[in-house]
């Protein structure tokens, strides 16, 4: 099992700390740094930056938003970063959710499977660097009757193909995920539900497509804090797991609710929200269990953080990606340093 790094958002005062966390990243051998959007910093930009300043380590956008590109556009910028980092870029996708997709970009957010597998086969055709025509519901390229011609890519991409990964949590988006895709970026992950919420569905996808899971990137994001009061630092994680769980997308739309109810936790899922949506942010993250924060990150000794892993191997997990949580770099670095030991204790580095 390989190890990757989250960068989250850039910006709120943590830039050179994110860029000092991706450097020891990649000093200790992390496979890949990711970094992610909605409405604020965008990918692309500060992976350009950290692609400048590493050597070796992967970058990776978690995610582009399929709302906030053309796809042509999304296929140019890939094969720009592939080109100046060298072959190191991994495209990340999602739909992101319904109050960004249309509160902020003015995309409805209709349609999210049928938009992802036109957007993925536009952005990889053209990524081929063949002449770009595409006849579907969603886009038609060129546009018929006008003065737009079939054209190709100019920029070169370091690599042939470029790895190509989708967000996915929802049953119907993990099977084609699986079809399409090369990889799966989950969210909250627990290792004792991870067949059933996820692996199932990508098998089969991958099975309708004619494939097997060989080579397929299975690539959770686990938050890691170290310590010894595993009650306290999960305590840590009450406002993250609330903000998702209760207030990431609408009442009707919330793809993290639905996830903690498909792991056992419709009761709390519900209050959890409930609160959250009534304003009682405080409640919400009081309504979390703490098996729930538990299952779904990596808290504690060396060892226990160990133990975690191993769990996550054995589940199926091909790369474990680490946000490590800390008030300070000091604290974020020690985090991601125990990362590498806690691999190498559960025998899987």
């Amino acid at each position: 099992m390989r190890l990757g790094i989250n960068l989250g958002y850039w910006g709120a005062g943590m830039d050179g700390d994110n860029l000092a966390v991706a450097q020891e990243a990649d000093r200790l051998g992390y496979d890949v740094c990711w970094a992610a959007e909605a409405y604020g910093s965008d990918a692309p930009t500060v992976l350009s930056f950290v692609a400048a300043k590493t050597e070796r380590i992967d970058i990776g956008s978690a995610i582009m938003q399929i709302p906030a590109r053309q796809p042509a556009m999304t296929a140019m910028t890939a094969a720009t970063l592939d080109s100046l980092s060298g072959g190191r870029f991994r495209l990340g996708l999602g739909v992101s959710g319904p109050q960004v997709s249309e509160g902020w970009y003015g995309q409805k957010f209709d349609k999210p499977l049928a938009r992802t597998r036109e957007y993925v086969e536009i952005v990889r055709k053209a990524m081929s660097r063949e002449r770009l025509t595409y006849e579907g519901e969603h886009w038609t390229l060129p546009l018929p009757g006008g003065p737009g011609k079939p054209i190709k890519l100019t920029v070169h991409p370091t690599r042939h193909e470029i790895p190509l990964y989708i967000a996915a949590i929802g049953p119907k988006n993990l099977e084609q995920t699986g079809e399409i895709a090369d990889g799966a970026l989950l969210i909250f992950p627990s290792a004792d539900h991870l067949e059933e919420t996820a692996l199932r569905h990508i098998r089969a996808g991958r099975e309708k497509a004619g494939k097997t899971m060989e080579g397929f990137d299975v690539h959770p994001t686990v938050p890691l804090a170290l310590g010894d009061d595993v009650e306290a630092l999960a305590d840590t994680f009450r406002p993250y797991t609330a903000l998702y769980v209760g207030g990431m997308g609408s009442r009707k739309q919330n793809f993290y609710n639905q996830l903690a109810q498909r792991m056992g936790y419709e009761k709390e899922a519900a209050e959890i929200q409930e609160k959250y949506l009534s304003g009682d942010k405080t409640g919400a993250a009081a309504a979390v269990p703490h098996r729930l924060i538990d299952q779904t990150t990596l808290l504690g000794s060396v060892d226990r953080i160990a133990d975690g892993m191993r769990a996550y191997a054995q589940a199926g997990v091909t790369t474990l990606t680490l946000a490590p949580a800390g008030f300070t770099l000091d604290e974020r670095i020690a985090a991601l340093r125990a990362g590498t030991e806690a691999l190498e204790h559960a025998g899987l580095a």
